[in-house]
């Protein structure tokens, strides 16, 4: 238990907006849908969106997770996850006679398309993110003869271009906004020329809940983040909400997690979620946390989050034929029970 003073208010400043973004809510959705339609098992290449227990509860439902597309036995339906996949990736579903489900995020697609229209220019693509990510595997796979990934501001100094007239960056979407932005100033500095996006690659609700996060830090002795080590937003909330002034953070996929020594000298909580965390797993923390002296929770909201996207049109088509609504692509929350079920664990 925590040695605050008896007279010390324990409270939990619970962020706002956090946990499913719109590209996550469709994607998750694309999968029950697909189970539901075709019934199991729906093969899914790589795990759907980065978190643990959302896909341990698609694969209870009958979503069979692979690495790779030649995983996939021939003929088979196959569902590409929120992070995008390159077009050899879908050349070799082709070669196989994969019947395919693109459930990339909208916002993916955009920066795919982005680099292509780049590429077609002539222009030297300078991508900022992580090696490795799905995501800039992705996009780099559409463009690899034009395409240096940049993975932070120390990196700046080596990049090598063959215009400084013709050259342009892009970003995966879910990076920290202010170490891009610096890199993206460093970036400038070497080559004056350099052209941004047509539009704001990081998305919306990767900035949101670092926005929300950067208002609470100063307030919060602790900083609880509900999210997986594969999540690039989720650690970057962590980073922020350290960087902005809270004491302590930590990174965590369920309650039973925490570890009550953090809470040592501890009067305010902040807990907020990635955007691929389904909401019942912050009220296990809730729960968790109010067990142990914080029941005052109150809200720090940042922006109001209302984007819906339309499931990929093999899902909408079958829906359509199947008598059912197409119209409201929203996620249930009742679909994804609680992390403290031990079934799942």
């Amino acid at each position: 238990m925590p040695s605050a003073d008896a007279d010390v208010a324990r409270r939990v400043l619970l962020a706002a907006p956090r946990g499913y973004c719109a590209g996550v809510d469709r994607a998750v959705v694309t999968v029950e849908k697909a189970l539901e339609l075709y019934g199991a098992p729906v093969y899914v290449r790589k795990e759907i969106v980065h978190n643990k227990h959302v896909v341990r509860t698609l694969e209870k439902r009958g979503a069979i997770f692979v690495e790779e597309t030649d995983e996939v036995p021939e003929g088979a339906r196959v569902i590409f996850s929120a992070h995008g996949v390159s077009p050899a990736v879908h050349d070799e579903a082709r070669r196989l006679s994969l019947q395919t489900i693109d459930a990339t995020c909208p916002l993916v697609t955009k920066v795919h398309r982005e680099a292509v229209r780049f590429a077609d220019g002539d222009y030297d693509i300078l991508l900022v993110g992580h090696e490795g990510h799905e995501e800039v595997e992705g996009t780099a796979g559409e463009a690899p003869d034009h395409i240096t990934l940049v993975e932070s501001p120390e990196d700046v100094d080596h990049v090598e271009v063959r215009d400084p007239e013709k050259v342009v960056w892009l970003s995966q979407t879910t990076l920290s906004v202010d170490e891009t932005m610096e890199t993206v100033r460093r970036l400038r500095e070497k080559f004056p020329k350099l052209q941004d996006p047509p539009s704001d690659d990081i998305c919306y609700a990767t900035q949101n809940r670092q926005v929300a996060v950067k208002q609470m830090a100063t307030d919060c002795d602790l900083m609880i983040v509900v999210g997986s080590q594969n999540s690039s937003n989720s650690k970057r909330l962590v980073e922020v909400a350290l960087e902005y002034g809270t004491r302590d953070g930590h990174l965590v996929d369920y309650a039973d997690e925490i570890d009550e020594a953090w809470l040592e000298d501890v009067a305010t909580v902040g807990v907020t979620s990635g955007a691929s965390v389904p909401e019942v797993l912050v009220r296990d923390v809730l729960d968790w946390l109010a067990e142990r002296g914080f029941e005052d929770v109150q809200a720090v909201t940042a922006a109001e989050e209302s984007l819906l996207f339309a499931l990929p049109t093999e899902i909408r088509r079958d829906l359509k034929a199947a008598g059912q609504d197409v119209k409201k692509v929203q996620h249930d929350p009742s679909s994804i029970p609680s992390g403290r079920e031990g079934s799942l664990r």
